[in-house]
Parts: C-alpha cells; structure tokens; sequence
C-alpha cells in the first residue's frame, strides 16, 4: 500500500454567532462609522449613494498576502489585476506597496503606463490584443501573455518589423477538477497544444519563452485545483528545460482566491467556508518547492490577485426611499441604490448594517433598489431592524468589480471616496453628471431641438 502524503493538521476559527437557550443571536450591530469617519458626515459630505473605499485595509490585505507566500517561497511577485477596480488612486496604492500590473485590454494597459508602472512591470493577458497594443507593448519590454495561436502567429510577424524582441508566455488551460473547466482561454494541457504552441516559439527564434501563465477560475473554493495546476505548470517548464533546453523564468498562477462575501444559495457564510489565502499559498508553494527543480533554477511566482484584496475594503452606503407592502404581507424597503451600481448583488448575499441606533424588533424583507426594473433587488430575504425613511445603511464587501462593472442605467453612478490611514477622506471619482454622459453624444441638424 503506498504511504499517503503526510498533511500538517490545522485549526479553522468559525463565525457561527453566539448561542443561547433560543438559538443563534443574530448580533446585527450598527455600523455609525468607517475607519473612524461618520457615516452620516460621509453622505452629507459626498451625497447619497457613496462607495467608500479604506486605504488602511486595502494594504493590511496586500501585506497579508505577500506574507502568505512570501514566507513560504522565496521569490514571489503580485500584479494589481486593473479589471477588479481600476480607479487609479486604488492602482497607486498597489504599486506603492510593490505590486506591478495585469491588464486585459489597451486601455489597461494605457492606465498602467499613466499610473507610472514601467512597461517591464506590466503583464498583458486577454484573447483580444490589437496588433497596434501589442506593438506598444513590445516595445515597452511588456510580458505579453498569448491566448490563441491567430496571436502567436500575429506576434511572429511583428517580430521582423520590431526593433525589441517580444518576452512571451502562453496561457494554459487545463482539466483541475473543478467544473465548468475554464478552457476558452490558452492553450490546452491535455491535447497537447500548450506544448505545440511551446515548441513553436522557441524553435522560431523570434521570440523570448519567459513564462508559463493560468487562471483557473473565480471565486474558487478549492485549494487542490491550484496545485493540480501548479503542478502542469512546473511539468510544462521542467520539459521545457529538458527538452527544449529553454530555461522558464516565471510560473504565473492568476488569480481567483475568493473573498469572505457569502455566495447566494451558500449554507453558511463565507467567512466560515471559503479556504484563506494562507490555505492557497500552502498548497501552491508546495508544489513548486516539491517538483524537483534545483534551488537556482526555481522559477519566480506571480499571482495576479484581486477580489481578495479588495473586496471587504469597500463599502456602499445609500439611504432608504421608502417602505411598503407586498401583496403577500412582506416587507419591502427601497434604497436609493440599484443593481446599477452594485452588481455584485446578483452573486452575493452582501452584509447590511443600518448606520444609526435602530428598534430592537426585526423583520424579514426585502431589499429593493430605485430602478424601475423587476430585476432590481439588492436582497431577497435578510432580517433587519425596521428602516424608515431617511435612514442610512452600509453595504459591505463590495470593493471589487463593481467599480468597473457598474452601469449608467436609469441613475448616475455615485462618487467614490478613499480613507487614508490617517483618516482623511479624499474624493477619488466625482458623481456623474447629466453633462458627463451626454458629452459623447452628437445631434443630427435636422433632429435639434427649436429655440
């Protein structure tokens, strides 16, 4: 029988809540205050909804997480994932705390180089790069992550016009357990077109092999997915090594670690079942350490981390509209924020703390936003205290994507405003405004209105 890998045991603090003789308390506390700041001062300051964002757990989380892998690993590098919330004054506080970046589109990239991150520090994935970007790139000495072989054989001929010799890795895609596979992205592990795509840039001389890059997924709950795919990543290099005799300098695992928000249908909360980034560091740097390669040869590691490392740093806060009742004797409050602005809301069961002292007596209801669209609820069950008019509430988690995936739609979307350590507040974003989203439009003459 062959012994079975020996695997330290651990202990899992939970968050179940405080039970007495009646069962489980439901602890709903008011939130008055973020890092220290007024949340009525907040709101009358900056209007009604505000997206707040925290400086000071934003870097607690990045230093948590470099801590995770880097004292398990010695040669270790994070790349701010721009797509999770690009609002530069977040950028910064990545790049300060020396992360470089990962972009998915031109645009991203034009931020990355704009927020001062140099073009040798700046990771380009995505299928949909234009021969004008990747020009751009190469020429900024940008690690270019191929997707597709229409790419590869793109950059091939690029490489006899440029000056700049393109640093390349594939991304790959590959069978980690974990269903529906992510494999519309790279190249396949096993029918062999990652190491077809290998062989053909190392054979073709035009352009630098330097890494070997996935993404499994999001919001992943399974730490043995990462090592299955460390574990094709290390086999890929190692091959490369010996069989191509092209040394891999770095091994990119992506990104995907989930954030404690509670997924809709979930039995517990989030905080109580998904692993932490310790648990994906572990088992990730395991892998690499225990593949074989020689201590020299170790390639570097870089996670393109994001919802991780922002998620419980950002905050909404909004005000009720109104109360009523449905026809069937529920509950329904009306917030001044939709799923417009906090789209989120369609994954998550988010927190909701009221943001003033509250009646003692709870109901079930639901929470709606002001759009006059079905599809506009923020909660479909959560007790909370009675919320009348006026009052305030703070939605947490909510740093991560809905900054960059927020629309337009029937509101304007808020301003965003950024605590520093010192608890100074600074408006990073300004409120729409009618003029804003009016200014790319063009009037036809005969469609002006008369004066």
């Amino acid at each position: 029988m062959e012994k079975l890998t020996y695997e330290k045991p651990y202990i899992k603090k939970l968050h179940a809540g405080v039970m007495n003789k009646f069962g489980t308390r439901t602890g709903i506390q008011p939130v008055k205050q973020i890092d220290g700041v007024s949340v009525k001062k907040l709101i009358e300051g900056y209007g009604s909804p505000v997206f707040v964002l925290s400086e000071k757990q934003i870097r607690k989380n990045y230093r948590s997480a470099y801590r995770a892998f880097s004292t398990r690993y010695p040669k270790v590098q994070f790349a701010w994932s721009y797509k999770t919330n690009y609002l530069n004054a977040v950028c910064q506080i990545f790049h300060q705390e020396g992360s470089w970046a990962e972009v998915v589109s031109g645009s991203e990239y034009q931020k990355a180089l704009g927020n001062g991150v140099p073009g040798n520090k700046i990771i380009f994935n995505g299928p949909g790069k234009s021969k004008e970007e990747l020009k751009i790139a190469v020429d900024n000495n940008s690690l270019i992550h191929i997707d597709h072989f229409e790419e590869l054989n793109q950059l091939l001929t690029l490489s006899k016009e440029l000056v700049n010799k393109p640093r390349v890795a594939i991304r790959v895609n590959m069978d980690t357990g974990v269903y529906p596979s992510w494999d519309r992205f790279g190249f396949n592990y096993e029918n062999n077109e990652a190491w077809t795509a290998l062989e053909k840039i190392v054979t073709s001389g035009k352009l630098q092999l330097v890494g070997l890059h996935c993404h499994i997924g999001t919001y992943m709950l399974s730490t043995a997915a990462y090592g299955i795919a460390a574990n094709t990543l290390c086999d890929l290099a190692m091959r490369c090594n010996t069989l191509l005799n092209h040394k891999i300098e770095y091994l990119d695992m992506g990104g995907g670690f989930p954030s404690t928000n509670t997924l809709k249908g979930a039995y517990l909360p989030g905080a109580d079942t998904v692993p932490t980034v310790d648990d994906f560091a572990e088992i990730i740097t395991s892998t690499l350490l225990n593949f074989g390669f020689a201590q020299e040869d170790l390639p570097l590691l870089i996670l393109e981390s994001g919802r991780v490392l922002i998620d419980d740093a950002g905050y909404l806060l909004g005000t009720v509209i109104a109360n009523k009742r449905l026809n069937n004797g529920k509950r329904a409050t009306i917030m001044d924020f939709g799923v417009n602005i906090l789209f989120t809301s369609f994954w998550y069961e988010h927190q909701i703390s009221p943001a003033q002292d509250f009646n003692p007596h709870n109901e079930n209801m639901i929470i709606y936003g002001p759009l006059c669209m079905n599809i506009d609820v923020i909660r479909e069950s959560i007790n909370l205290p009675l919320l009348n008019t006026g009052d305030h509430v703070v939605v947490h988690k909510v740093g991560a994507y809905n900054m960059t995936q927020w629309m337009q739609f029937i509101t304007l979307r808020p301003a965003v405003v950024l605590i520093d350590e010192q608890q100074r507040t600074h408006l990073i974003r300004t409120n729409e405004t009618l003029h804003y989203t009016e200014e790319p439009e063009v009037m036809p003459a005969h469609l002006r209105p008369s004066k």
